[in-house]
């Protein structure tokens, strides 16, 4: 089967994380992808995967005419069996073409949990109603990324007889405990793996590790991902600010995540939005416990094996670092028992041959 999938960009994001994962994974199909914008971090590693990758290098929140009907002669050259799109403007775009040539089976990908005014910009809002109007028409089938999403996008009118939750999956090989030395000289590593955005909330983060700092806790905070680096005035300013300068290290966009995750004692997350926060489910199949905001499906990733707190609260993200690393310190036996809970909880719910399968399943109808 010829799956063509098309998604607005290819940069350092989970929704790109995810489909890279599956194209690679999935042996049984033939994969070609479309980006909407240009190259990014996964086209190269799709390409030398042996995976087709077309670039439309459309400006962002933007498609040209000539774009649009390259994209339509593309599709229709291509002759894929499945059109399976991702996020909202590839869903519009990518739906309403794949619908016009009469592609078999068009499949949208819904990556957020939430549409709120100040979570999510003004121009998406506008792109995700009309998809919510148009989704009795356009797709077969709607996958959500987490319950939570499933939930939020049915109050703005997508078809819900439609939706199905397919949970991320990880390469368990790649993300598992292993030895691997401390990332700094501090008796507790704490980190948080995150592109730099609005809904990722890292001054919430921020204001936490001072209540940490000012409480005599001696620790490191590592901040990586894209954005995440000495040129990020916002966050270097507020480092500053808050005298954090000797304890938060920007580490900027890393490929070796894996390692990173297995360098911390605890992985947090302070998110005032999210959608299935792959970070969480990685740090904890490398046996990192998390403390974790409660956006998208973080509580259900998370279980009872990590702590969940309100989103933009600094002083309750705060009080549950201080009882993880209570814990860490005072009990190592829980410690190490916590650490194998959190590796289980993924091997059990959240392998990458599962999530491969129930893609299938919904490709074939």
């Amino acid at each position: 089967m010829k799956v063509l999938h098309i998604i607005t960009g290819l940069g350092d994001g989970g929704a790109e994380g995810v489909l890279y994962r599956l194209c690679t994974q999935d042996k049984s199909n033939t994969h070609i992808v479309v980006s909407l914008m240009g190259a990014g971090k996964y086209s190269s590693l799709l390409i030398n995967n042996g995976i087709r990758v077309e670039l439309l290098n459309q400006k962002k929140g933007r498609m040209s005419i000539q774009g649009l009907f390259y994209l339509y002669r593309l599709i229709k050259k291509i002759r894929p069996n499945v059109v399976q799109t991702w996020m909202y403007h590839s869903d519009l775009i990518g739906g309403v073409l794949a619908k016009l040539l009469r592609v078999e089976m068009i499949v949208w990908n819904i990556r957020h949990s939430s549409l709120e005014p100040g979570k999510a910009n003004r121009s998406t809002i506008i792109i995700a109603n009309l998809c919510g109007k148009i989704s009795r028409f356009i797709p077969d089938k709607i996958i959500c990324c987490a319950q939570s999403a499933s939930e939020s996008h049915k109050k703005y009118g997508y078809d819900s007889s439609k939706m199905i939750v397919i949970e991320n999956g990880y390469e368990l090989s790649r993300f598992k405990p292993a030895p691997q030395p401390s990332l700094f000289h501090f008796p507790v590593q704490l980190g948080m793996v995150g592109r730099y955005t609005q809904e990722k909330d890292h001054i919430n983060l921020l204001k936490a590790i001072k209540i940490l700092v000012d409480n005599g806790y001696s620790l490191s905070l590592a901040l990586v991902g894209s954005g995440m680096d000495k040129n990020n005035h916002t966050i270097v300013s507020k480092i500053d600010e808050l005298g954090l300068t000797s304890y938060v290290f920007l580490m900027g966009a890393r490929v070796d995540i894996p390692s990173v995750m297995r360098g911390l004692d605890i992985h947090l997350l302070s998110s005032s939005s999210e959608g299935f926060p792959n970070v969480l489910a990685e740090a904890m199949a490398c046996g990192t416990p998390c403390v974790t905001t409660d956006a998208g499906d973080a509580a259900a990733i998370v279980g009872d094996t990590g702590w969940v707190v309100k989103i933009k609260d600094s002083n309750g993200l705060a009080m549950s670092i201080m009882k993880a690393i209570d814990e860490m310190t005072s009990s190592p036996n829980l410690w190490m028992k916590r650490k194998e809970f959190a590796r289980a909880r993924i091997v059990e719910s959240y392998s990458i041959d599962s999530m491969v399968g129930r893609y299938n399943q919904v490709w074939n109808g």
